[in-house]
């Protein structure tokens, strides 16, 4: 297979990249190409290495391949995505339909190449996905102290435990979690969740607090969900 180590021009940033491809011939390629554009890459064999590496290692990119021994680059995405770890994700790979691009973009990857491919256009590509600011997008869990909160599978942690949510206390701590440390007063709080742009007179945003604050704070040690009197909410990790 053809990859075309021709580099085109020097990348604008240079990256610490992961690459998973169970191919030794392709992944010397690939290896070669990155490193001759000026990256560092460490090289991978199989899908639950590459999640290891991604977990604990200092990753700013990843080249995934779609098939791979031990574990496929889809679940590898998913996996790296259900943690928390927003880096960027381009899959490598020889399927090429347009439903397996689809299912490579939706389970959280941001690029997607066919083989066989240029080098340099993957150089182009990795160069582009530096340039855009990722966490730099939009994150999809947050976390305050020991506190996380999964936006995508909408799903609530403290320390080991999972916390169940009903949909509006899920809502609820989403907008204090994204705006931790900072208080956020009651008429806002009816604004975004309940979606009132007058007060009603209700109390339901102190029953939701209080029902939250049993759920997130309650069981713990230390408290993370504080009422400043006539002010609001706030979220905030322990001094």
């Amino acid at each position: 297979m053809l990859y075309g180590l021709v580099i085109l021009a020097v990348p604008s940033t240079r990256m610490k990249i992961l690459l998973a491809e169970d191919d030794t011939t392709s992944g010397d390629y690939i290896k070669r190409g990155l490193t001759e554009g000026g990256h560092v890459v460490d090289w991978v064999l199989d899908g639950r290495e590459a999640l290891t590496h991604c977990l604990y290692h200092e990753v700013e990119l990843a080249v995934l391949d779609r098939m791979m021994p031990g574990m496929d680059g889809l679940s590898v995405v998913k996996a790296l995505r259900a943690a928390g770890k927003d880096i960027p994700i381009i899959f490598l790979t020889a399927m090429s339909d347009v439903q397996d691009r689809v299912e490579g973009l939706k389970a959280g990857g941001d690029d997607y190449m066919v083989k066989p491919f240029h080098i340099s256009e993957l150089l182009a590509r990795i160069d582009a996905l530096a340039r855009r600011p990722l966490a730099r997008q939009a994150k999809t869990v947050l976390q305050v102290h020991d506190l996380r909160l999964d936006l995508l599978q909408r799903t609530a942690r403290r320390q080991e435990r999972e916390i169940d949510l009903l949909g509006k206390e899920f809502q609820l701590l989403h907008l204090l979690m994204e705006n931790a440390e900072r208080v956020i007063s009651r008429t806002l709080i009816l604004e975004r969740v309940w979606e009132f742009s007058f007060d009603p007179g209700t109390t339901v945003v102190e029953t939701h607090i209080s029902k939250l604050r049993q759920k997130i704070d309650a069981p713990f040690d230390v408290k993370l969900l504080h009422t400043l009197r006539n002010m609001g909410y706030v979220i905030r990790a322990p001094r």
